[in-house]
């Protein structure tokens, strides 16, 4: 049953023992999400397998008390964070739940007992609206947290939108923090040394498709798929997939420029529908989604291709002169 803000708010009223729950490889936007809703509703912050570099810096920073590997039997009620699929959260098993995620395609949502989706930028953004509801404070450190899980959700507000803008100025507004003490803690965070190097295996092996005026890279690396496919599209794809391997399934992370969008790709539907055959997961955003699959990843990366150079080939790209 789908909610708004109030409802949701209302309906965990219910409940005394919440686990706010963030998928695997959990980022800023589930990690603040989850501290947020804790912080104004209680309830603990759970972790399925563990967060990001980005992350850990930020529940170090914040103080933020989470814990790992928690089991949801053991809590009245699971409020999945900032998740569209069961594979995110490694298939553990719920009962008793409800969704708060803003991804264009949701899974969770058919066996949850409600959920609150809006078509958003981030998740912060959703739970800054039921913080508004509650009429609750938005104290130093949940705003600190809500504005890194904004910014880095939407690559810097890259994928941000007038909405996305709105929210951070309430926010500062609101508490009192500052714009410069956000960036100023995301300056702190240093890149991992594992991670340059996977950007650079990923750019050797990169292989690159004109199609028209646009261009479709794809690569594969071992780990930080997500960073690699967001880096090609900085150094100039219109267009990135990066194939990386987990636990016996296979992932490709998509990466789409606002152009190759507003011709018609949609990442977070291509995911969802090549995934159905293998019965695996995908889903996401319009410029930003993933798939997990049991396949071979030449396979996999070839399908996706082909739905994205199928949309593209009669496109103009606007970029181009």
């Amino acid at each position: 049953m789908q909610v708004d803000e109030a409802e949701f708010y209302n309906k965990l009223l219910d409940y005394h023992n919440i686990l706010l729950l963030c998928h695997r490889n959990a980022d800023p936007d589930a990690v603040s999400s989850a501290f947020a809703l804790s912080e104004a509703i209680g309830g603990t912050v759970g972790l399925v397998d563990g967060c990001n570099r980005i992350a850990s810096i930020l529940v170090d920073k914040l103080q933020i008390e989470v814990v790992e590997k928690p089991d949801p039997s053991e809590y009245e009620m699971v409020v999945v964070v900032d998740t569209s699929t069961s594979t995110q959260l490694n298939e553990i098993q719920l009962s008793h739940y409800c969704v708060i995620d803003h991804h264009t395609t949701t899974a969770l949502t058919e066996n949850a007992e409600f959920y609150l989706h809006r078509n958003a930028t981030s998740t912060a953004e959703i739970v800054f609206k039921v913080l508004k509801c509650m009429e609750a404070p938005i104290m130093r450190r949940t705003a600190l947290g809500l504005m890194t899980g904004i910014i880095t959700d939407t690559g810097h507000f890259k994928h941000a939108n007038p909405d996305t803008f709105r929210a951070m100025a309430e926010i500062i507004e609101a508490s009192g923090v500052e714009y410069a003490e956000v960036t100023e803690l995301m300056a702190t965070m240093p890149q991992d040394i594992s991670m340059r190097i996977a950007m650079l295996k990923s750019a050797a092996r990169a292989e690159t498709e004109r199609v028209g005026d646009w261009l479709i890279v794809t690569s594969h690396v071992s780990s930080f798929g997500g960073s690699a496919s967001s880096m090609f599209i900085n150094i100039g794809a219109d267009v990135a997939l990066v194939a990386s391997f987990r636990d016996g399934s296979m992932r490709v992370s998509g990466r789409a420029k606002r152009d190759a969008v507003n011709a018609g790709v949609n990442l977070g539907q291509i995911m969802e529908d090549i995934s159905k055959p293998y019965q695996g997961t995908g889903g996401g955003h319009a410029g930003a989604a993933g798939i997990d699959v049991v396949a071979e990843m030449d396979e996999i990366l070839l399908k996706c291709k082909e739905h994205v150079r199928d949309i593209l080939k009669n496109q103009k790209n606007p970029s181009i002169l």
